[in-house]
């Protein structure tokens, strides 16, 4: 069983009201995978962040509100995008497999 925890990291302590956070998991297999790298890119596809996912697999961006592309990056996969929306006030949940 995945050890990362459903929905990705938790929000405690994170004031949403002014923050717009795009967040998840990224998994191969059913497994988290640690040390990929997540890109945020923005509208027009131009690099605006990057982090690495946690030991379970996490990732988090506090993003403007708008239109995103995120780009997962692991060895050994293709990369995989995902588009998003942020919007002021919520957490955007994103999963991403590699299988």
């Amino acid at each position: 069983m995945c050890g990362a925890k459903a929905g990705g990291p938790s929000t405690e302590g994170v004031t949403l009201d002014n923050e717009s956070v795009v967040q998840g998991t990224v998994t191969r297999g059913g497994e988290p995978v640690a040390g990929a790298y997540v890109r945020l890119l923005d509208g027009g596809g131009e690099f605006t962040a990057e982090v690495p996912t946690s030991a379970t697999g996490q990732f988090r961006f506090y993003a403007a509100p708008g239109r995103w592309t995120l780009r997962t990056l692991a060895p050994s996969s293709a990369a995989v995008d995902r588009s998003v929306v942020a919007a002021k006030g919520s957490v955007v949940e994103v999963a991403v497999s590699l299988d």
